[in-house]
């Protein structure tokens, strides 16, 4: 299913294969998509299973400077998405919030903390970075935190285990922006994704807790592929209801 958004694309990067079984299948190592007014989606690609699989962030554009939600998975694409940002917008990154420790959301959070980028995660984040050897912020919350930066305000929200212990969400509570990375699913995958640090049965409950928390989002942004809408939060629920059904087949 196509993103209910009327989408742009800004930025052509170098393309490359996508999969090896299909010679004209390319994707983009850098892409953005205008959500709405200061909003804008970033997808770079790593590699799962060895073919390359799009992973999205989320970065919005405040009178004060950039606000970056995850880092590139691709480490190639640290710089250019700097690049792109100041190019694009004449701003910089000056916060950058990741929401678990998995490598497609922390990868490049020691490279941004070089260059001068307040880097924040959870506190419960922070430590299984440490113990997984992923990037490591600079800064911790250790709650739900409101984040005032510019015109904008944002608040972290943890809902509890499910995609992986410390999964967090970001609630934009103007704009009705729920950021989800992969604690929410795409409606365009039929399948959880990775589940190496998951609790699948704690998981249905925190997505409960975010629906009932943020009802009405206008936007909701999974961590992989497309689909922006609020469907995708009763499509979480639908697969971890089949996932749990086909266990006790």
């Amino acid at each position: 299913m196509k993103t209910i958004l009327q989408r742009g694309l800004i930025t052509l990067l170098v393309c490359i294969t996508l999969n090896p079984n299909y010679a004209q299948s390319t994707h983009l190592l850098l892409s953005f998509w205008h959500l709405k007014g200061n909003f804008y989606i970033f997808t770079t690609y790593g590699k799962v299973n060895g073919t390359p699989y799009p992973a999205n962030g989320m970065y919005v554009v405040t009178e004060r400077g950039v606000v970056l939600l995850d880092t590139p998975w691709d480490t190639t694409q640290l710089q250019p998405l700097l690049d792109s940002i100041l190019q694009r917008h004449h701003q910089k990154v000056v916060l950058c919030i990741a929401t678990h420790f998995h490598s497609d959301r922390t990868i490049g959070l020691n490279y941004y903390a070089r260059k001068g980028i307040a880097t924040y995660s959870s506190k419960a984040t922070q430590y299984l970075c440490k113990q997984n050897h992923e990037g490591i912020s600079r800064y911790v919350f250790t709650k739900d935190t409101l984040f005032k930066i510019g015109n904008y305000e944002f608040q972290t929200f943890y809902p509890g285990e499910g995609h992986s212990s410390d999964n967090i969400v970001i609630w934009f509570p103007n704009e009705k922006i729920l950021y989800g990375r992969c604690f929410i699913k795409s409606t365009e995958t039929n399948n959880l994704g990775n589940l190496s640090d998951a609790n699948v049965q704690a998981w249905k409950i925190s997505m409960q807790k975010t629906i009932q928390q943020f009802p009405k989002p206008a936007f909701v942004i999974p961590g992989h592929l497309d689909g922006y809408d609020a469907g995708s939060l009763q499509h979480t629920i639908q697969l971890l209801d089949a996932y749990g059904k086909n266990l006790h087949e």
